[in-house]
C-alpha cells in the first residue's frame, strides 16, 4: 500500500467523521487520486483538509467542501452535471467517478486546457469548454445539478433556466469575504433553497458574476 493510498483512507474517514454519508460519492474519493490535482510543490499537503492555490489565482477547494458540494447535489449514475469553474479538474473527476455525465467550464485558458489533459489521461470523459460560465452551457441544457465553485453575488439567472425540473443548483453565495453555499431545488415554476455557512470561495468573475455587476 502506498502513501497516497493511506491518506485517502484517512480523508475518507475524516468526512465521514464530518457527515458525509453517500457512499457512491465516498467511493469517488477513494478511485481519484487528489495528489494528481494539485501543483508540484503541494503533493505533500494533497490530503490535508484545506483549499491549495493552483494556477492564476484559483484554488483546488478542501476535500470536505467538494464532499458537501457534491452530496448536495444528490446525483447518480447517468446525472446530468454542469460545473462552473474547473480548475485542475478535481471536482469534475469526481463526478465523473460517480458515474455522472459531466460539463464543465474554466474561463482561463491555461487551466481548461492542463485539465482536459490530465482528465484524458486518467480515462475520464468529460466534456469541457474555456468560457465565461455564468451564463451557463445551454447548448447541452437542461441539467439534473449544477454545481458552482466560486462565490457569487448573487445566483446567475442563466443558470437557473438551465436546471431540470426537479434538478439542483449548489453555488456559493456572498460578498467577497463571507460566502454561503445556497442549494436550490427547481420544483415546477418555483425554487426552493437553504444555506449552509461556513465556507470560503474565489469569485465568480463573468457577465452574471462579479466584474459584470
Amino acid at each position: 500500500m502506498t502513501r497516497f493510498e493511506d491518506e485517502r483512507k484517512e480523508m475518507i474517514a475524516l468526512l465521514r467523521k464530518r457527515g458525509i454519508k453517500d457512499e457512491l460519492l465516498l467511493k469517488a474519493f477513494q478511485n481519484v487520486e487528489r495528489e494528481q490535482f494539485v501543483l508540484p510543490a503541494f503533493v505533500n499537503r494533497a490530503y490535508d483538509d484545506s483549499a491549495l492555490p493552483i494556477a492564476h489565482g484559483q484554488t483546488i477547494s478542501q476535500p470536505y467542501t467538494v464532499a458537501f458540494q457534491t452530496e448536495k447535489l444528490q446525483a447518480g449514475k447517468d446525472s446530468k452535471i454542469l460545473e462552473i469553474g474547473t480548475g485542475s479538474g478535481y471536482q469534475a473527476a469526481i463526478l465523473a467517478e460517480m458515474g455522472c455525465r459531466v460539463f464543465t467550464i474554466e474561463r482561463h485558458m491555461e487551466l481548461h486546457l492542463q485539465a482536459r489533459r490530465l482528465l484524458e489521461k486518467l480515462g475520464y470523459h468529460v466534456a469541457s469548454r474555456c468560457g465565461d460560465g455564468t451564463v451557463g452551457w445551454s447548448e447541452y441544457a437542461p441539467y439534473n445539478g449544477i454545481i458552482v465553485t466560486a462565490a457569487a453575488p448573487e445566483v446567475p439567472q442563466p443558470l437557473l433556466d438551465q436546471l431540470a425540473d426537479g434538478g439542483r443548483i449548489v453555488i456559493p453565495v456572498g460578498d467577497l469575504d463571507t460566502q454561503s453555499i445556497r442549494i436550490i431545488r427547481k420544483v415546477g415554476d418555483r425554487y426552493e433553497s437553504v444555506d449552509a455557512r461556513g465556507f470560503k470561495f474565489v469569485p465568480l468573475i463573468g457577465k452574471e458574476g462579479w466584474n459584470g455587476k
